[in-house]
């Protein structure tokens, strides 16, 4: 058994909402997962992760695997204890971060032979090794089968054989992981902006069937500088070859306008750094967009970072106090606003469930368009 039980709630054209049933919570569907990429979601606590709404957050396997090192958590309990998060975590396969920060790397059928960015150590990451990292060390929830992330733009040829090696590489994945009563692993759908790819990668994997089959299909290969226009069409020739009945992922994005189109043409999770990064860099989130707290028009501004949001960091805090952390280098500062950007992004999720609960999401995506950008 590879999977959790999914169970949609309501539906509202193709948003839907629902509940993930895993065997150390629920999560609640859609969701948005905070990305803790050193075994820490930056900037803030794990109860302010939790309490801001999160049900679930991502581990990344690339930057643990090398430091403090995979087997090393495993000693200290796995990453649940490491990191003293007790609900559901997903990690990645380490594949795009192979891709995107790996100074030397080489592609082969056995798998990926690259070099740490951080001490030049050479490292084999292939299909069976990812799975033992997330599943048997880290102990995560839901692993991520190893795929390549096919670069953009790219033709037809180079998407093809990318996605086919995907496609091998999930088979021994799902081999690798094998019977599991309390993990799930999801499958990665690639293929560039191409429909016919998309198609073949999403069949391909639907109709895999070694030991029971994949628990949830992530999409893959997007937020990589396609676009917002480019992204919702490859969701649109996309997500009609994916399962109704399992949750469907769409990794690395993204900005709050990138959530609610997915929601709308079907998505179930999504996980990006925006909320943190952004607040490192003095970026408040809100429903008309980011703005930038470092501008002088907030420096005698008395209002909160945003009334409406049930957290502290939001709610407590003058804009002209946030402004001074930031303009003059306190850690405060970045910490309170990756603590509201996250509890923003949780909050937008929490309207996004309700509006789909009421069947009245196409008001709530035009309303929201209407005014993004306005920041």
């Amino acid at each position: 058994m590879a999977t959790f039980p999914f169970e949609i709630f309501t539906s509202d054209g193709n948003a839907r909402t629902g509940v993930l049933k895993t065997s150390r919570g629920d999560i609640r569907t859609p969701a948005f997962m905070p990305v803790g990429t050193a075994g820490t979601v930056k900037g803030v606590y794990m109860d302010q992760v939790k309490a801001a709404g999160s049900d679930i957050i991502l581990g990344n396997t690339y930057h643990l695997m090398l430091r403090p090192g995979a087997e090393r958590i495993k000693k200290m309990g796995g990453l649940h204890e490491f990191g003293r998060w007790s609900g559901p975590i997903l990690t990645d396969s380490g594949g795009f971060q192979v891709w995107s920060l790996s100074k030397l790397r080489k592609m082969t059928e056995e798998g990926v032979k690259f070099q740490s960015h951080i001490d030049g150590s050479r490292h084999m990451l292939s299909p069976e090794r990812s799975i033992e990292i997330q599943a048997d060390l880290l102990g995560a929830d839901i692993s991520m089968q190893l795929d390549e992330c096919t670069e953009f733009p790219s033709t037809f040829e180079r998407a093809e054989a990318s996605m086919e090696l995907s496609l091998r590489w999930g088979r021994r994945s799902l081999e690798a992981f094998g019977e599991r009563n309390s993990q799930a692993i999801f499958a990665i759908v690639q293929g560039s902006t191409h429909p016919e790819l998309r198609q073949r990668s999403a069949e391909a994997s639907v109709n895999e069937t070694t030991a029971g089959g994949y628990g949830g299909f992530a999409i893959g290969g997007l937020a990589v500088g396609e676009g917002h226009q480019a992204m919702c069409e490859t969701l649109d020739f996309t997500v009609p070859h994916l399962p109704a009945h399992r949750p469907r992922y769409l990794m690395g994005v993204g900005k709050p306008i990138d959530l609610v189109e997915a929601v709308y043409r079907g998505i179930d999770m999504f996980d990006c750094v925006i909320p943190t990064r952004s607040g490192r860099h003095g970026q408040v989130w809100t429903d008309k967009g980011p703005y930038n707290i470092k501008n002088a028009r907030f420096s005698e501004d008395s209002t909160p970072l945003d009334v409406h949001i049930e957290c502290p960091a939001s709610r407590d805090y003058s804009k002209a106090y946030v402004h001074h952390l930031v303009r003059s280098g306190e850690l405060l500062g970045s910490m309170l606003l990756s603590w509201h950007n996250i509890a923003y992004f949780q909050n937008l999720m929490r309207r996004v469930r309700k509006a789909i609960q009421a069947r009245e999401f196409e008001a709530f995506r035009a309303d929201f368009a209407a005014n993004y950008g306005a920041a």
